[in-house]
């Protein structure tokens, strides 16, 4: 508070401290606010699955990937695709994927450690290896 026998230019001295700290305090608030805005989770407080994108143009594939995910965590494998096809998950029991002109997600989960790999067979390509560890 500001004394009214202060010097006009103490006043105005103390004035621009309180809003010197007012604006950082706000600015530090701001932060912590952006720290996490819950995009991340699930409703159920856990965090979205590894998302892979995987993108096919005629022949072209992605260059092989390797992500390493944990037995039993699922994976949302997105596949974008000019042209309709398949993917086959050489897992254990093995899974065939097949994927429609556009885009198609899948949701994975691998139980067993070890290097599954994810291969396109028309034309041939390892696209993907999950490390399951």
């Amino acid at each position: 508070m500001t004394d009214a026998r202060a010097p006009a230019n103490e006043r105005t001295s103390n004035v621009r401290r309180v809003a010197l700290v007012a604006t950082v305090v706000t600015m530090l608030l701001t932060l912590v606010g952006c720290g996490s805005d819950g995009a991340d989770e699930e409703p159920d407080g856990s965090t979205d699955p590894n998302r892979i994108e995987l993108t096919f143009e005629g022949d072209d594939a992605p260059p092989t990937e390797r992500v390493s995910v944990a037995p039993g965590e699922e994976v949302e494998l997105v596949i974008k695709s000019d042209e309709a096809g398949e993917l086959h998950v050489h897992s254990d029991p093995e899974d065939v994927l097949e994927y429609a002109a556009g885009t198609t997600t899948f949701k994975l989960t691998i139980d067993q450690p070890g290097v599954v790999d994810v291969e396109r067979h028309e034309p041939e390509a390892l696209v993907l290896q999950l490390e399951v560890s």
